[in-house]
């Protein structure tokens, strides 16, 4: 997620020449913006959220109309997501806060920009003092410390009420979340504000969104048999880390005989986890979220001691 949102920066500076960085360093309650939430805003382009919604869009028409300076100190800004607040209003109302940080991007920001590109591993530090990788800042204002790691992706595949509970569960802790379903105007979806992105896809193709790599988790729990038909079909056989499917035991049972019908193997259909999720006899969205994401802890944290 760092370095393929930072390759992005890159880019946008290479042909717009000057931005603004947005960075959440801090984040309470129900935010739509977590931290470690980054965006990147030029005359013409933007890449990344810090949350979305009304909030994004009147800070993105502020980013840009720092950019008829020549350049600027970093500074913060708090945004409190309450009508009722006497300062700081974001124009929302889903209660809880965030901070965002931001600094000024010119040519000059490619400098530090490869240093993380071409970092393996380490820590990038955000302070009034800039950003700076594997630094000692001599911060007394702010600061926020971020990784540099591989990250672990989850590709949720269905935005109804499930896919919205287990998005906001595994929002605080360290997956990369995405989003898939194929149903336009979705209402669940449309206020699902704690993936990193969401896309309108088609299943027929879905393999397409969702690359190969031994960081990547999927979650399909699509609208119905059918569809997750159609979903696991196209995933059989492709390498990730985890896949898992929602539904019951006699759904499973009546798939499976249907796939190995069609071929596919019996070594194909282990290494689908379903139904997914910890046998805790959850039954609502929010329940079996949590069980969902206490298989995904399981199978990510299996052999660290």
């Amino acid at each position: 997620m760092v370095l393929d949102f930072y390759s992005k920066v890159k880019a946008l500076l290479q042909t717009d020449k000057q931005g603004v960085l947005m960075v959440v360093i801090a984040n309470e309650g129900s935010s739509p913006g977590r931290k470690g939430f980054k965006m990147v805003v030029t005359q013409n382009q933007m890449q990344g959220t810090i949350g979305g919604g009304i909030m994004e869009h009147k800070l993105v028409e502020y980013a840009r109309s720092l950019l008829d300076k020549p350049t600027f100190s970093s500074f913060i800004k708090h945004q409190i997501h309450d009508k009722s607040a006497p300062t700081d209003q974001s124009g929302m109302i889903c209660s809880g806060r965030q901070t965002i940080a931001f600094y000024a991007l010119n040519t000059e920001s490619l400098t530090w920009i490869d240093l993380i590109l071409n970092a393996e591993n380490g820590e990038i530090f955000y302070c009034e003092n800039g950003v700076h990788l594997n630094a000692t800042t001599n911060a007394t204002e702010w600061e926020f410390i971020e990784p540099i790691s591989l990250p672990n992706h989850v590709y949720i595949i269905g935005g109804g009420h499930v896919g919205l509970a287990l998005s906001e569960v595994l929002s605080r802790l360290d997956f990369e979340l995405h989003l898939l379903d194929h149903r336009e105007n979705l209402n669940t979806m449309e206020a699902n504000n704690f993936v990193h992105s969401k896309q309108i896809v088609e299943f027929e193709t879905i393999e397409q969104n969702i690359p190969e790599s031994e960081n990547t988790y999927v979650v399909v729990m699509s609208f119905g048999y059918r569809t997750d038909d159609i979903i696991i079909r196209r995933l059989l056989g492709r390498k990730y880390k985890f896949v898992g499917m929602l539904g019951s035991q006699e759904k499973m049972n009546t798939l499976y005989k249907n796939l190995l019908a069609d071929g596919f193997s019996q070594e194909q259909l282990d290494q689908v986890h379903a139904p997914i999720g910890l046998d805790i006899k959850s039954e609502t969205a929010a329940e079996i979220a949590i069980s969902v994401a206490a298989q995904l802890i399981q199978i990510k944290n299996k052999g660290l001691r």
